[in-house]
Order: C-alpha cells, then structure tokens, then sequence
C-alpha cells in the first residue's frame, strides 16, 4: 500500500482509515524497536548514494530521498512536542500540520543529508530518552489531536512506529526507481 496524508486529508473517517493503515503495517511490532532501527538503517540506504538520487523525486510530485529524510526528523519535532505536552498538561490540544507546506516552506529539497541526520538523530535520541522511563500510566495519558481526536502518549509512539515503517518503504521505492533502467 502507498500512503498518503496530504492536508485536510486526515479530517474525519480519513484520519480513521489512515491510522488504521498505518497501524497494521507496525502489527505487533515493538514501536520503541522499530524507532531504533531507523537511524543506522537510513545510514546503511543512503551510503554511497550520491546527490542526485538524494534529490530525484520518486515520480511528479512526490518526494525524494533528502526530503522522506527531513520530513522524519520534522515529524520526530512534532512527536516530540506532543508527547512532552501529554505528559505536562491534562489533556492538551495536538495540533495537525500540513507536511507539505512544511517540505516547500523550510525547503526540504535543498537540506544536506548530513543536516538532515544530524537532525533525525538529535531529534531521536532526546525522544528515547523521554519515551524509554514511561509508565503504563504516562503512555496512557491522552491529548486532543485536532484532526483525528483523542490519542494517547502509547497510541503517538505506535504511529510513529509505523511512520517510520512506511518511510522506510517509500525510501526503498525511490532508491529502486532512481536506480532502475530507462
């Protein structure tokens, strides 16, 4: 399955069936694990790629590589702001985002992939250090996301389990397209 969240997408019975997507990609996944996973995996994909497969989209309109990268250190930010507001505040309002504005407006395309990493693997390190001392009680605490209502500390972590699972696919995607004759 492709995903796509694009603005307004995620209103409503779309931001049902995308968790829901998203959700049964990670299965029964350890989400903490998946995470783990990420920062030497992208090091091992991207090692030795040079810059123009970095930054050829996947096809007219989609992302390349440095921009699949920047968009998962931006979304490591967000989690991470969401989760610290779960975890100091009852209840507190989640704000969704247009992550497409946000790869055009901070010019995703233009990142460096040394930029791009050191980011993610800042980003990461500062949410594990949170997300590995939680309670069942804590991972419990919910939030109010604008777009797709309750959700708690637990249910964020398991969708960025799964976000990144999907990353990873679309990465190998881009990579096998670049590189394929023709």
């Amino acid at each position: 399955m492709t995903f796509s969240n694009p603005a307004g997408v995620a209103a409503a019975a779309g931001a049902s069936s995308y968790t829901r997507a998203l959700l049964d990609v990670l299965g029964h996944r350890d989400p903490l694990e998946v995470l783990g996973e990420l920062i030497p995996w992208l090091a091992e994909r991207t090692g030795g790629l040079d810059d123009h497969t970095l930054r050829r989209e996947e096809s007219p309109g989609k992302w390349s590589v440095i921009e699949v990268i920047q968009h998962l250190a931006d979304s490591d930010l967000v989690f991470g702001y969401r989760l610290r507001m779960i975890l100091t505040e009852d209840s507190p309002p989640l704000q969704g985002y247009d992550q497409d504005a946000w790869s055009r407006i901070c010019r995703y395309r233009d990142v460096k992939l040394g930029t791009a990493l050191d980011q993610l693997r800042g980003l990461r390190a500062a949410n594990f250090h949170v997300l590995r001392g939680l309670s069942s009680a804590e991972l419990g605490r919910p939030g109010l996301h604008s777009e797709r209502g309750p959700e708690s500390a637990g249910f964020l972590l398991r969708l960025m389990g799964a976000h990144d699972l999907v990353h990873r696919r679309q990465i190998d995607r881009i990579i096998s397209t670049v590189r394929a004759p023709g």
